[in-house]
């Protein structure tokens, strides 16, 4: 993790910066993993508190967008995936206390259906790694987020921490799906895991930005922008910068806005302030 002086920020604020295609899907992404995570997270802290005694029948759980733009968090049967023990309605962008609960035993829609075969598929390929192509942790878990559009069906995974203080960013993979839920691919995101602290252990030079390189992608991933919003109210620092090989992406946590810009220029900028010092 490096830190990025206030003068050098202060710099990059006077620019103009790109947006293209490609990072507005990213940014829209990123934003909806995110409150995907956030419908599981209020969920299960939920349903851990009400429901104890239909923890251990629960088989899995996921989170979806609905039509009406809310999100949808079920809990399905260990034993028949197809049964949903527990559907929460969240807000669009959830909240803690939910809509609605819905504890009728109720048979999974089809589009319910489609995302816990994915999920399952998923999960069952992740932990099985036949082929090595997953990395696993300590002090981590792993989080499947099925997502299924118009144009495609994946799962995102992304991993966790078990403790707290700490940010990680990495360890994430991309499976995608046929229309009718058959594996096609599978990639990795990132190729390594980073640690990032919510605070600066110096009280004096808090950390004003943190910056990661990626070698996969050019630009920061959607499930970058996933993380850092679920934990933006839990760190001191308000910027992730990502930079490529030929592009940098400057994420602003409190604002939700992604702006990128040639590295070149980054370089410029960065070797103009050193010759001014």
């Amino acid at each position: 993790m490096q830190k990025v002086s206030i003068i050098l920020l202060l710099l990059l604020s006077s620019l103009i910066y790109s947006q293209n295609k490609e990072t507005e899907k990213i940014l829209k992404e990123g934003k909806l993993l995110f409150r995907l995570e956030k419908g599981s997270w209020y969920g299960t802290d939920d349903m851990l508190a009400r429901f104890q005694t239909k923890k251990d029948s629960i088989g899995g759980y996921l989170s979806y967008e609905t039509k009406e733009h809310t999100i949808n968090t079920i809990f399905f049967s260990r034993f028949n995936p197809d049964k949903i023990l527990i559907r929460y309605e969240f807000d669009s962008l959830p909240k803690p206390v939910p809509i609605k609960i819905d504890t009728i035993n109720h048979t999974a829609t089809e589009l319910e259906k489609n995302l816990i075969a994915i999920r399952q598929d998923a999960k069952e390929r992740t932990y099985s790694n036949e082929d090595k192509f997953f990395s696993f942790y300590e002090n981590t878990s792993l989080n499947f987020i099925p997502v299924i559009t118009d144009k495609e069906r994946i799962v995102f995974i992304v991993t966790g921490p078990q403790v707290s203080g700490i940010v990680l960013l990495g360890n994430d993979y991309k499976l995608n799906y046929d229309k009718k839920n058959k594996f096609k691919k599978k990639e990795k995101i990132h190729n390594s895991i980073l640690q990032f602290p919510y605070a600066s252990e110096d009280k004096e030079n808090p950390t004003v930005s943190t910056i990661h390189s990626h070698v996969i992608t050019e630009y920061i991933s959607s499930t970058d922008i996933c993380t850092l919003l679920l934990y933006k109210d839990y760190v001191e620092w308000k910027q992730h910068i990502v930079m490529s090989e030929k592009e940098v992406s400057i994420f602003d946590l409190e604002k939700e806005l992604l702006f990128t810009m040639k590295k070149k220029a980054w370089e410029k900028i960065y070797i103009d302030k050193n010759d001014k010092k």
